[in-house]
């Protein structure tokens, strides 16, 4: 099994990454729950600061009245060769040693005011502390803000209600490791760290009790009963801690001399002499060092479990915003195609059927183009006024003989002139589709939301191809029409011709002449003239009805389909190395998301590795 060093080494190394990370304690991250915490919880003016000073053998906590401890102080020991010299690193300031310890003292001060100003505010963002030393045990210890009843002046109303909330936030964590400071000259039933351990800790079996100023009792008393666990039972042995006086903090007495002085007090008081060998500061020290590490070698399998659970959801969100860039211009060329054959696939998707969009072309077919080649205005143009009137102006000077040839051609292609603009306008609306749907598949491919300037790039591209595909189809309806003023279905007439004289024959067998003379300009004859031309449009217009569609589809949306990125592939396989990671030039606020996950990810994965190497060691 794992040694107590290098198992406490381990999870100090861990809690320092955590709260590098913001894995820190106060605001529920799930990593720094699952990992055993010892926190001090007492009262103001219970000794907290000075049973931690004994601990380290240092003085290097701010003192004075009132709230001195606003922010939770994360204290790392760790016990180095004899001879080493004493230092101190703060989390914050993690380039610079602390060999003055009136330095760090300073230091405390400083850090707390910039978080809360120099005033009596509290706040639960923590201080990190390590100490490193051959006077310590392997060690994480978290001061927190002392207990109060009452708010002084410069205080919030709610500073009561603030701290112990700030105190519950970390003790109320399973795996937090709880101790208790309570002055001897108080009665225990009324600690505030015995209360608040009692109702976070029923059964005691995570609390333990010190009694700070045994020297300070009242004469013919003592805490005897407290010590032994006859007035309050706890789980763990009590342990009573003999604070420096006042006189000695004046005088700068040397911490090491001031635990010789507390060993020298319990072995002589005749009230502690036969407890004196679980007595102390460094008693206290070694004993939660030793369940501590005890606390650790239990929870390393849910630990474990919990890292390998980060690890595969830290895996998952980064595969999901996606994965860094290599610095290669392969590498990148390589990504921007991948990035383009999403955006291509999730663009087809959206025609294919497979996402919404595409049937808005059917309906521009279905309803728009009907509906606009019913409204077409055949009727004033072939109206008796207008057909007499551009007959007369085909015959000019001369009449027609039979048929007004001329007339009937000038009639039809005018007609037919008005076919161009629903074809137009379907080549518009299918367009304004494809522009949508191009929107909508850029912002629904995850892999570009990364890009912004890809995005922009191949959304400028995509509409750039979507105009020279509607330039092609406009070109190409336009031609169809002309094409069907430019040549008459000869067929129609001559059906339409015989069909009238055939009945007639059938009537009138002995009819010798089937053309008698009329007058080209009668009501009846432009009527018919212009009940013929309704005829030939009518025919037309079932004809580009049906072709239209096809001539839009295969000009616009089948080369969308096809070709809609091809040009900018041309364009992007042209580029730099430096005009490329342009393109790949990401969001910050993405950026930013993903170095912090990624150094979660190497946290965790650090963690296992050295859990793996460190915990199962024989």
């Amino acid at each position: 099994m794992a040694t107590m060093t290098s198992l406490i080494g381990l999870i100090n190394k861990i809690q320092r990454a955590c709260t590098v990370l913001g894995d820190h304690g106060g605001e529920g991250m799930s990593l720094w729950e699952a990992l055993p915490t010892v926190a001090v919880v007492g009262g103001q003016s219970s000794g907290k600061s000075s049973v931690l000073e004994s601990v380290v053998g240092r003085d290097f906590l701010p003192r004075g009245s009132g709230i001195v401890t606003r922010r939770p102080l994360v204290l790392q020991l760790h016990k180095t060769d004899d001879g080493q010299q004493e230092y101190a690193e703060f989390l914050h300031a993690s380039r610079k040693r602390f060999t003055d310890f009136a330095a760090v003292r300073q230091e405390i001060s400083d850090e707390t005011d910039r978080i809360t100003g120099k005033t009596k505010a509290i706040s639960n963002v923590p201080i990190q502390l390590s100490i490193y030393s051959p006077n310590v045990v392997n060690l994480t210890l978290i001061d927190l803000p002392g207990l109060t009843k009452v708010a002084v002046e410069g205080q919030s109303d709610t500073i009561v209600q603030d701290i112990e909330n700030m105190v519950r936030s970390y003790v109320e964590k399973p795996n937090c490791i709880i101790l208790a400071i309570s002055p001897a000259n108080q009665d225990i039933a009324t600690s505030d760290a015995i209360k608040i351990a009692r109702e976070v800790d029923p059964s005691g079996e995570r609390t333990f009790g010190v009694v700070t100023k045994l020297d300070l009792m009242d004469k013919g008393t003592n805490a005897v009963e407290v010590l032994e666990g006859r007035q309050y039972r706890l789980k763990h042995p009590w342990v009573g801690i003999v604070n420096r006086s006042q006189a000695d903090i004046n005088k700068n007495v040397d911490m090491i001399v001031a635990r010789k002085k507390e060993r020298e007090y319990f072995e002589t008081s005749p009230e502690y002499g036969h407890l004196a060998h679980k007595m102390g500061a460094e008693y206290l020290a070694k004993l939660l060092s030793e369940h501590l590490e005890y606390v650790i070698r239990m929870k390393i399998p849910s630990i474990i479990s919990l890292i390998n659970k980060a690890i595969d959801e830290l895996n998952a969100e980064l595969d999901r915003i996606g994965r860094p860039i290599a610095v290669d211009s392969g590498a990148k060329l390589y990504t921007i195609l991948q990035m383009c054959r999403a955006f291509d696939k999730v663009f087809k998707e959206h025609l294919d059927g497979g996402r919404p969009g595409g049937d808005r072309i059917y309906g521009v077919f279905d309803h728009q183009l009907p509906a606009a080649l019913k409204k077409l205005p055949f009727n004033r143009h072939l109206s008796l006024k207008n057909v007499e009137k551009v007959v007369m102006e085909a015959d000019g000077y001369q009449p027609h003989l039979i048929a007004p040839e001329q007339g009937y051609r000038r009639l039809i292609e005018g007609s037919i002139g008005y076919f161009k603009g629903p074809a137009e306008a379907s080549v518009d609306a299918v367009h304004l589709i494809l522009k949508e749907l191009v929107r909508k598949s850029i912002a629904a491919t995850e892999e570009l939301k990364r890009f912004p300037t890809l995005q922009a790039d191949i959304a400028a591209a995509a509409n750039d191809a979507l105009e020279r595909f509607r330039e092609e189809s406009r070109r190409t309806v336009t031609r169809m029409v002309d094409m069907e003023s430019g040549y008459l279905t000869v067929e129609f007439f001559r059906k339409m011709h015989l069909e009238p004289e055939k009945n007639a024959d059938q009537k009138n067998p002995n009819r010798s002449n089937p053309n008698p003379p009329v007058d080209s300009y009668t009501d009846n004859h432009l009527s018919k003239i212009g009940s013929n031309v309704n005829g030939y449009i009518n025919m037309v217009l079932d004809t580009l009805k049906n072709s239209i569609p096809k001539a839009v589809v295969h000009c616009q949306v089948r080369e969308a389909k096809r070709s809609l990125l091809n040009h900018f592939y041309v364009q992007v396989g042209k580029r730099e190395k430096d005009q490329l990671g342009a393109l790949l030039d990401e969001d910050p606020a993405l950026m930013e998301k993903r170095a912090q996950l990624a150094k979660r990810l190497e946290l965790y994965k650090q963690a296992m590795d050295d859990i793996n190497s460190v915990a199962w060691n024989k």
